[in-house]
């Protein structure tokens, strides 16, 4: 007998740090997104070392930064957070097990600096160079059929660092959940109430599993950040570890709020990029195999990929991981996820990945139906098990998360790209112009050995 869902109301929840500003920024806006009032300090200017976040023990109190602190995820505070979660808030670690890091070759290229390319509707040539302080990068490191070839790291994050992954969560979720769908032990074809009885009288009882995994299902639920009461607050609220307001009587906990989500339209018509299918999916993921994700993740990839470092995922107040943005790694492990996949899914003759959920995830969603969400800056992108497929000549894919955060996979090129940043704009839309043709340029430079014809 499933559960009774909680009943969502339109009530107005107020944008502190109960909660709220964390799910705003690790979720994944690419449309639209309103520019700052003010023109932001540079990246070097804005460098949290420079700036004094948090040196001293204690700090002067001017130069604290609080989980409680309405601002603590604001620029410029937010340079110096995102490498530092889990000394604000709950986590749940991911480990890496016993034993030695698998080394990644070096083979550093100097001449990547002064690549030049074409930002997306711009009229000036950029370096890459200039590119990664454009977009307040963090830590990138570049894969050339496996040697890394190019490494910077500045701001928070050093070699030995971890890094907020924001809403390339969402793709490491979509995979755990498109592994499940080759090994059978997930059907694309069963509906997430079949699985979870909780959520059946909710908008996901009659979803796929394939729909929540493209994200075409149809939810009243918005992310508008710019609306007080978008459905976005809520479910901000619900995954706070802080007390709820007395006598509140809303849901506490991501499975919790989903219960209640209504369904607005029809499955399966357009893709609506939105969080809490990802922690639907999670839950379904928990349920099926008995694990949650960050359980999973370590005894699925993480022990077996050769990782530097253990990782870790933000949790609500009952411990659920945040499996739609509140993943932290350092950014050589992230690399070496992507190049696991750009391996299809092999490493030392190890079958670690099935290729099978990485060719659908590669083979892309449905054009159309990604088309009606109006990416002005992705044209012929489709969406698929979490991922977005470029749909280029050289069949490149990647996760996203807001303030630059990437893992960019060309498999053409034999090129992979992980990136942590703090652009003070959280949307895409803010680094795409510079960022899709740079990592292109990087791409096509390894693979032929010349600059991109200007």
């Amino acid at each position: 007998m499933p559960t009774a869902p909680f009943t969502l109301r339109s009530t107005r929840v107020p944008r502190t740090a109960t909660g709220a500003s964390l799910l705003l920024c690790l979720v994944a806006a690419t449309t639209a997104h309103a520019a700052p009032a003010a023109t932001p300090a540079s990246a070097s200017a804005s460098d949290p070392r420079i700036l004094g976040w948090m040196q001293g023990f204690p700090p002067p109190e001017d130069k604290r930064i609080r989980y409680t602190d309405p601002d603590y995820f604001s620029f410029p505070k937010l340079r110096w957070t995102v490498c530092h979660f889990r000394e604000l808030m709950p986590t749940v670690g991911v480990t890496r097990g016993p034993g030695a890091a698998v080394p990644l070759p070096q083979r550093l290229d100097s001449t990547i600096d002064a690549l030049t390319f074409q930002p997306l509707n711009g009229t000036t040539r950029m370096t890459w160079a200039q590119s990664l302080e454009a977009n307040y990068t963090d830590g990138i490191v570049v894969l050339h059929d496996g040697v890394v070839v190019y490494e910077q790291y500045a701001g928070c994050l050093d070699a030995g660092g971890q890094h907020g992954a924001m809403s390339v969560t969402k793709s490491i979720t979509g995979l755990l959940g498109e592994m499940l769908v080759a090994e059978g032990v997930l059907k694309e074809t069963e509906t997430v109430g079949a699985i979870v009885p909780e959520l059946a009288g909710s908008a996901f009882g009659d979803a796929t599993v394939k729909q929540v995994l493209e994200m075409t299902t149809a939810l009243q639920y918005s992310e508008d950040y710019a609306d007080p009461d978008a459905e976005v607050w809520q479910y901000a609220a619900a995954g706070s570890t802080l007390p709820a307001a007395p006598g509140a009587g809303a849901p506490r906990g991501y499975f919790d709020y989903l219960r209640g989500v209504r369904k607005q339209g029809t499955h399966g018509e357009a893709f609506g990029y939105k969080t809490i299918n990802t922690d639907a999916l999670a839950w379904v993921i928990a349920r099926r195999t008995g694990k949650s994700v960050s359980t999973l993740l370590s005894e699925r990839i993480w022990q077996r990929l050769g990782a530097e470092q253990d990782a870790y995922y933000t949790v609500d107040s009952t411990g659920t991981p945040f499996a739609g943005g509140g993943f932290n790694a350092g950014v050589r492990d992230l690399a070496r996820l992507g190049q696991l996949l750009l391996q299809d899914g092999r490493r030392d003759g190890e079958q670690i990945v099935p290729a099978a959920a990485i060719a659908r995830i590669r083979a892309g969603g449905d054009k159309g139906a990604f088309a009606k969400a109006g990416y002005s800056l992705l044209p012929g992108w489709s969406y698929r098990g979490m991922w977005w497929i470029s749909n280029n000549a050289h069949g490149a894919y990647m996760a996203r998360g807001v303030h630059g955060q990437a893992l960019y996979i060309d498999p053409a090129a034999k090129v992979v790209i992980a990136r942590f940043g703090s652009h003070p704009t959280a949307s895409n839309s803010a680094n795409d112009p510079t960022t899709l043709p740079a990592f292109e340029a990087v791409a096509s430079y390894l693979m032929t050995g010349s600059e991109p014809a200007r």
